[in-house]
């Protein structure tokens, strides 16, 4: 199957319009919540992380850098697990980066800086971010519309290479090694980039198997 009737596929299944509502709400909220995340510079996510660190080496935005990566591992993703492709895929490689890049500019002319510097507000800023941020995730990665380049790598590995390791850990594993590419281009990593690599993807995980019990419940 091509990628473009995979992508059609998902336009003609069951509940496909709620799916997509969703699928766009968990990709626009996470690139609003990750905006305050960058601000606070208390630490993100590792491909964040990553990515911050490498478009600040080569002086573009984040959200180009973050889409010209993820077509680099989108001929991944197409070669060996074509099936992960779908509407989600395209959303979250193209809208995330820009709409964080976006909304750090807003920022900068309406939020004082002392919110994000100084504390207790910048924790409480954090804190709640990050929150959001989980949960918007867990919106988007169990809509059923596709999943990110960078996400379905592990996936990947996990099925054709690791096959006898638990997911859990090769998602650690995937996640630690993007970190170390952060720092080897000069990225200062926070604790909450390190508690993220451990807590991050089962977070996501059990925070969607709730939502897949109470909200997804698609026909």
């Amino acid at each position: 199957m091509n990628i473009g009737k995979k992508i059609d596929k998902y336009f003609h299944q069951e509940g496909f319009k709620k799916k997509f509502i969703i699928m766009a709400l968990g990709v626009a909220l996470m690139g609003f919540f990750l905006s305050f995340l960058i601000e606070v510079s208390l630490g993100t996510d590792p491909c964040t992380f990553m990515n911050l660190t490498i478009s600040g080496r080569l002086g573009i935005l984040f959200g180009t850098w973050q889409v010209l990566l993820n077509l680099v591992l989108f001929v991944f993703v197409v070669l060996f697990d074509r099936h992960q492709i779908g509407p989600g895929t395209i959303a979250n490689m193209v809208f995330i980066g820009y709409i964080s890049d976006f909304c750090r500019w807003v920022w900068s002319k309406t939020i004082p800086r002392f919110v994000f510097e100084q504390w207790p507000y910048r924790a409480a800023v954090f804190i709640v971010a990050l929150l959001c941020f989980v949960v918007a995730a867990s919106f988007y990665m169990n809509a059923d519309m596709g999943v990110a380049p960078y996400d379905a790598i592990p996936n990947i590995l996990s099925n054709l290479v690791f096959k006898k390791v638990p997911f859990k850990f090769v998602r650690i594993a995937f996640d630690g090694t993007v970190v170390l590419i952060g720092l080897l281009f000069g990225g200062r990593l926070e604790i909450c980039t390190i508690l993220m690599v451990f807590l991050l993807g089962p977070t996501i995980t059990a925070v969607g198997m709730f939502l897949k019990k109470k909200v997804f419940k698609f026909a």
